[in-house]
This record gives C-alpha cells, sequence and structure tokens, in this order.
C-alpha cells in the first residue's frame, strides 16, 4: 500500500502538469466535440494500459535498450504530432487568407483535427491512442519508474496493471474536470476570434512536442 500511494502521488503530480494530453482534450471539448472529447481520453488511456502491461512483461526494456527501436518509434511520434499540430495552424492561417472563420456546427468538415465525418467517440480514441502510443518517452516512464513500485513478491503483471490503473484513473478524473471547464466556457471559445486563437495555441504546443522530441529534449 505504501508503494500504491507513493506511485500515485507522482502520477498525480505528473497528470496534473500542463502538456501535450491536456491541450488536447481542452481543445476537442472546447469546440463542443464531447463525444470525440471522452474518445481522445479513452484512447490515451488505453495507451496507458498498454504501456503498463508491455512494461510489466518486460517488452519496453527491449524498447529503451534498442537504440534503432526507440529512434524508429521517437521519429515517428515526433512526424505525428508536427503533422497534427501544423494541420491547427495552417487551418487558421487558410481561413485568415480568404477572412473566413466560421462558427463550429455538428455538419462542420473542415476541423483540422478530424472533425465532421471522424466527429465519433471511436475517431477521438484513435486519435489519443495514437498520441500515446507514438510517444517512446511514456514508454521510458514507465520502464524507469513502474519496477521501482512492484513488490518482489508481487506478481509483475497483476502490480503493473494495478499501478497502471491508478494512474488512469487519476488521468480520467483529472479529464472529467478539463471537460466540465471547457463545458463551462464553451460558448466563448466557440467564438471565430477566440476559436483561433484557441487552434492557434493547441497546434503550437503539439507541434513544439512534437519537435522536442526529434531533437531528443
Amino acid at each position: 500500500m505504501d508503494a500504491l500511494w507513493a506511485f500515485a502521488l507522482m502520477v498525480g503530480l505528473l497528470t496534473l502538469t500542463p502538456g501535450l494530453d491536456t491541450a488536447l482534450i481542452l481543445r476537442t471539448a472546447a469546440l463542443g466535440n464531447r463525444r470525440r472529447a471522452w474518445g481522445v481520453v479513452l484512447g490515451i488511456q488505453s495507451g496507458t494500459l498498454v504501456w503498463g502491461v508491455l512494461t510489466s512483461l518486460g517488452i519496453t526494456a527491449l524498447l529503451t535498450a534498442s537504440h534503432l527501436a526507440y529512434e524508429t518509434l521517437r521519429w515517428a511520434g515526433a512526424a505525428y504530432l508536427v503533422w497534427m499540430g501544423g494541420r491547427l495552424l495552417w487551418g487558421t492561417w487558410r481561413r485568415d487568407a480568404v477572412d473566413e472563420y466560421p462558427e463550429p456546427t455538428g455538419s462542420d468538415t473542415e476541423d483540422k483535427t478530424g472533425k465532421g465525418t471522424d466527429d465519433t467517440l471511436l475517431g477521438g480514441w484513435r486519435q489519443g491512442l495514437a498520441t500515446n502510443l507514438l510517444n517512446p518517452k511514456m514508454g521510458a516512464f514507465y520502464v524507469a519508474v513502474l519496477p521501482q513500485f512492484i513488490p518482489a513478491d508481487a506478481s509483475h503483471l497483476t502490480a503493473g496493471v494495478l499501478l497502471a490503473g491508478v494512474h488512469i484513473l487519476l488521468a480520467v478524473i483529472w479529464a472529467c474536470a478539463l471537460i466540465t471547464l471547457a463545458q463551462v466556457f464553451r460558448d466563448r471559445l466557440q467564438r471565430p476570434s477566440a476559436r483561433r486563437v484557441l487552434d492557434r495555441l493547441t497546434g503550437t504546443v503539439i507541434a513544439a512536442f512534437g519537435l522536442r522530441l526529434a531533437l531528443g529534449e
């Protein structure tokens, strides 16, 4: 139980730290895509569970030990994040060029995070899962931290899944708060000027994470 509480404190502080996940969830929920926002949350946490299971089985240790595997995943993740952030930024600049930034609606097919034809729980889940699994730093974090909290006489898989479950629970609670906050300010954030600022801020954050990943920082 001491290990469990210590791990919960560590990942709780990590969860509260503003980052890529926070930006992605807030932006999606702020535009009124609550269903997709929950898909993003579930996708991110599905990735966390996968990392937890792989770490418990010792598979992620092979990833960090293999330079080629780690570098391949790092560059794939960096490219994905830069592409996703760039699409958001390009969308705002293109709309500025034609002086057009329409209010979001349920039929809007021009949302550059996949809204419209992919404005679904499944679409959000795919985006969240890809964002998490293509981040090798998540795997490196679990390899470095998770084994330290697994008792020597415990089943690695059972204990690892339990610890990952604690991380997921805390992250979902925090996501509830983020989505609720975004819903409260949804009307203001859906104004064209506010949406432009939100898209540019989120796009910059996502692209910056991708560039930092590419530079190995």
